[in-house]
């Protein structure tokens, strides 16, 4: 969204202009502001972009619906297959993203057969502990809080990087060209945060990718920031019945980039990723049938990154 300015004879006249995707196509619309730019034009923007949204929203709560009566036909031992074989994909690419040597296959044999690779015992660790993090995070109840971030950190990376574990940091970080707020209102704005989280009223994609974005601009830890972000969201989406997202490595620098905009940009390119990855996964849905089959025929049938593919359905 961009503020335009028009000159017609010796006279200025400013709109507001905002591209959005409507059924495949980019659609252009714009809104006269006047012959100066108004006082209020931010709040004018929000009431446009939400506006633009609204189609999204009905096709976001559709895709809640779809993927709930797809889970609830499901039984219980093999939705547990599925939840470990996507804690195999989720890990493997938040690790991924922020430098593990650890491949897919790698880490299947991990988690799965538990064989360790020839790699750094660091990420092999961070593997195992991300991924019994994440599962436990499935199955909570509890509220969203800093005491349960603080948990989800300490048992990531307790074992990997002890003298950071499980704290907000206490010193100041630049991330080029960003500066992250002073340490010493990392509290405060983690309370905050974590209260906007439980209260916020807004469809849990939209909550999902405000909170991650708020969270990596505090990015109250010293390392691991990333990872534990990407939990915070899948929280969001899955406590709030929806199939959850995976950010894969392959396009994280679009994801980068999109961390570098604005809030309201990063929003956009969350809602439209996560409606692109339900769209992908859906079409799916044949596959996933297959489910049931054995162990010993499903290894047949599905190579690991097919049978990850799978599981991907039901994010």
């Amino acid at each position: 969204m961009r503020t335009i300015r028009r000159r017609k004879g010796e006279r200025d006249y400013f709109y507001l202009q905002h591209s959005f995707r409507k059924d495949g196509k980019v659609v252009t619309r714009e809104l006269y502001l006047g012959k100066k730019i108004p006082d209020n034009v931010e709040e004018i923007k929000a009431k446009l972009l939400h506006k633009a949204r609204e189609a999204s929203f009905e096709r976001l709560e559709r895709i809640r619906n779809n993927f709930q009566k797809e889970w609830k036909r499901i039984p219980l031992s093999a939705r547990e297959k599925n939840l470990r074989e996507i804690a195999v994909a989720f890990t493997y690419n938040t690790n991924a993203i922020e430098g593990s040597a650890i491949t897919l296959e790698e880490a299947r044999l991990i988690l799965e057969d538990q064989v360790a690779p020839n790699k750094p015992i660091k990420d092999v660790r961070e593997t195992q502990s991300h991924a019994a993090v994440f599962l436990r995070m499935l199955e909570t109840e509890e509220k969203m809080s800093e005491q349960l971030l603080l948990k989800w950190h300490e048992d990531v990376f307790g074992e990997t990087k002890p003298d950071l574990a499980g704290r907000f940091r206490d010193y100041s970080v630049r991330l080029e060209p960003y500066l992250a707020p002073d340490w010493r209102n990392i509290k405060k704005l983690m309370k905050q945060l974590t209260a906007l989280i439980n209260s916020i009223n807004l469809n849990p994609v939209e909550s999902a990718a405000r909170a991650h974005y708020m969270f990596e601009k505090v990015h109250p830890f010293g390392d691991g920031n990333g990872r534990i972000g990407r939990l915070l969201m899948n929280y969001i989406l899955w406590k709030n019945g929806y199939p959850m997202l995976i950010i894969e490595y392959k396009r994280r620098k679009s994801y980068y980039k999109a961390l570098q905009r604005t809030e309201e940009d990063f929003v956009n390119y969350f809602i439209r990723r996560y409606m692109s990855a339900h769209k992908q996964r859906s079409q799916q849905q044949k596959s996933a049938s297959l489910i049931d089959v054995k162990d010993k025929e499903r290894k047949k049938l599905f190579p690991t990154t097919a049978r990850l593919k799978t599981a991907e359905h039901f994010l």
